[in-house]
């Protein structure tokens, strides 16, 4: 078995040495085919030749259409031959390895009987590297050449009585120099050199992630691969260098790196070519292909990489060039004011309403938040929401002043109210929809303050200028109410638990009008919009709040409702309610706890006792002459639970032994043991029973 394997891989080795050809595509460098006459060096020649040698003729097949120049020699009746044809210099030009194809015939030796002096049936290939074409032939000595190999018949010598049968080889060589030649050595053969090709292997040009690469030579040797670096098509930039790499077949393999197309340019996958984007088409790096222009937008030019915005509208500086532009949000709407009293006001109003054009987008801009200018506002003034920019839609001012007149602007805007900078289109205000230099422009300080008509108008315009912020805004101007001279004060928090408040004021010192009666308000201190959610009345000059949230700081406010009015709030009282914890009692009851279970213990000290002396008395009753008298007391040691017996055993006497501790603290201890004790006697330290 691996003695049969060894011969089909020698013989598959044999096949591939002898075709030796490779897939690419060939770039010929000769082909006698193509040629009327070939004039070849040959060596000997001319009439001092003492062998014809090589002879120049016509190879025909008008079957299979071949007319082509050959050279064939047959000196097998001669000594010595040597024959020499050499081909014309061949200019390598970026070739590193050169195929040299030959198809010949060889006539079998069996045809020359007797006759032939030095008949062979192989000739010797050879080469010659040179660095310049020379008049003179090369020099045809052995030593000069580099043996390529001895060729011999592959498909079968022919005779008299067989078909010709025409032998292709495949030879290759490495070449470095400028060029070779070929050359055919006959030693005594008869031989038709019928067609010579030379020429070698490329990898095909080729176009591929958008890059191309050139066609591109084989290596030296078939094993070496050549890398080749690719050129971007038109329109196309690269990402990553593109490489390919040729191997010494002439296929490419491991493709890395490549180009795209440039914005404003459209890949054509399948051409491998870079098309332009019409007039109303854009394409970014966001989009594969070139796109309609988004909503309110225009591209007016050939190639563009997106869409400039319409006059008015301007895109995000985040949003892709695929996203849409937009108009600065409008006015808020239907702004109100829902309460006002000396020191506060509370506003609301509506988002503003859509553009006719935003109507038909389905990703209109959610992001509108408001800000807030007032005028005449000081730096008292509490604004809640208090951040810079907020979505609600209600605004509490507090720590207004009496009888002032207030103007306060509701700006509207979103993510494209931002300084525009349209560098496609300097000086047409803003069209371009570009960003540079974008940033978040804040309040520039407090709200700012302005007075106007001490009447409620609401008065609705676009705003020239927010802080450079392009916003519009609706405006409303009232006047706080007046306030009298009737104000609470020395507010206190008398007592405050985890759920419940008393609080404590003292009537006005001055009052224009007599007193109704008072209002309380509390709210947490953390919630100061809720100032006006929790209120009670009373014409007491004291309250009691109840229901309270526990662990919390409250801030407590009072004032007084006159027959002309309200008086003003006083000022703000803050007090924390406490932390529940587990009921606590006091140091006599808790005495009353620890007597009484220092009873129950003794009492069940006394009563183990008195079981203890019972089974005792029962069980002498059955041992003991209950006739007799004379009984003893022995000292039965309550410490140690040890029973004495006395060492004359006339009679079995038990003796209770009690510590005076528990007799001086308890002495009605002697009231259990009258029962079960005939007789007591107590000394310093013991307590006998007699039982």
């Amino acid at each position: 078995m691996d003695k049969h394997l060894s011969l089909l891989l020698l013989l598959c080795y044999a096949l591939y040495q002898r075709l030796d050809v490779v897939h690419g595509d060939q770039v010929v460098l000769l082909d006698t085919t193509k040629e009327a006459t070939l004039e070849w060096t040959r060596y000997p020649y001319g009439p001092q030749a003492q062998t014809p040698g090589w002879v120049e003729e016509s190879f025909t097949n008008f079957v299979k259409g071949i007319n082509w120049r050959s050279y064939v020699v047959c000196d097998v009746a001669y000594n010595n031959v040597n024959n020499w044809l050499w081909s014309p210099f061949i200019d390598r030009g970026p070739a590193n390895r050169l195929y040299i194809e030959i198809h010949f015939t060889i006539r079998d030796c069996s045809l020359f009987p007797g006759n032939a002096l030095s008949c062979k049936e192989t000739f010797s290939l050879l080469f010659y590297e040179f660095d310049a074409a020379t008049r003179e032939p090369p020099p045809w000595q052995p030593e000069s050449y580099k043996l390529i190999g001895r060729i011999a018949a592959g498909e079968g010598r022919f005779n008299q009585n067989s078909d010709v049968d025409i032998n292709v080889e495949v030879k290759s060589i490495a070449v470095t120099k400028k060029g070779v030649y070929f050359a055919f050595r006959d030693q005594g053969a008869c031989i038709s050199v019928l067609a010579v090709k030379v020429y070698y292997i490329t990898c095909p040009a080729v176009t591929i992630n958008f890059a191309h690469f050139n066609e591109t030579p084989t290596g030296r040797e078939v094993t070496i691969i050549e890398q080749q670096m690719g050129v971007c098509v038109e329109n196309a930039e690269a990402f990553e260098q593109p490489t390919y790499l040729c191997k010494g077949d002439g296929k490419w393999t491991i493709l890395s790196g490549g180009c795209r197309c440039k914005v404003g340019y459209e890949p054509d996958n399948e051409k491998q070519t870079c098309n332009v984007c019409p007039v109303g088409k854009f394409r970014s790096a966001e989009v594969k292909a070139c796109t309609i222009c988004p909503l309110n937008s225009k591209s007016i030019k050939i190639g563009s990489p997106y869409c400039p915005c319409l006059n008015g509208h301007y895109r995000h500086p985040r949003d892709g060039k695929h996203m849409p532009c937009y108009k600065p949000p409008g006015m808020p709407t239907n702004l109100t004011l829902l309460f006002i009293d000396q020191t506060s006001a509370i506003l609301s109003w509506n988002a503003p309403q859509r553009a006719p054009d935003e109507q038909l987008d389905p990703v209109f801009r959610s992001d509108i938040v408001f800000r807030v200018k007032c005028a005449a506002c000081t730096s008292n003034v509490v604004f809640n929401p208090s951040s810079e920019t907020f979505n609600d839609t209600k605004l509490t001012l507090t720590n207004l002043e009496p009888v002032t007149t207030y103007t306060v602007q509701i700006h509207s805007q979103h993510g494209v109210s931002y300084p525009i900078v349209n560098p496609e289109a300097p000086g047409t205000g803003g069209t371009g929809g570009m960003y540079e230099n974008v940033s978040t422009v804040g309040y520039g300080g407090h709200y700012g303050y302005h007075a106007t008509e001490p009447t409620p108008v609401v008065n609705v315009r676009a705003a020239s200028d927010l802080d450079e912020i392009k916003t519009e805004f609706a405006e409303i101007t009232f006047t706080t109410e007046s306030a009298i001279l009737s104000t609470v004060f020395n507010v206190k928090v008398i007592q405050i638990t985890n759920k419940d408040a008393d609080l404590v004021w003292d009537k006005p010192m001055h009052s224009d009008s007599p007193i109704e009666y008072y209002e309380v308000r509390w709210f947490p201190k953390s919630e100061v919009d809720a100032m006006n959610k929790s209120v009670l009345s009373t014409k007491e000059s004291k309250v009691h709040i109840g229901d309270l949230l526990e662990n919390t700081e409250y801030g407590f406010q009072v004032r007084c409702k006159t027959l002309n009015g309200w008086g003003t709030f006083s000022n703000i009282v803050y007090a924390q309610t406490h932390q529940s914890v587990s009921p606590v009692y006091d140091d006599s009851f808790q005495m009353r706890i620890v007597a009484g279970t220092t009873v129950m213990v003794v009492v069940l000290l006394v009563l183990v006792i008195v079981v203890t002396v019972v089974f005792l008395k029962s069980k002498n009753h059955d041992d003991i002459d209950k006739k007799t008298n004379n009984h003893l007391p022995l000292p039965l040691d309550y410490a140690s639970n040890e029973v004495m017996f006395d060492a004359a055993p006339r009679s079995f006497q038990n003796v209770l032994r009690l510590g005076d501790l528990l007799l001086s603290t308890h002495p009605s201890l002697h009231t259990f043991l009258f029962p079960i004790c005939d007789n007591f006697l107590q000394t310093k330290s013991v307590l006998y029973c007699w039982i």
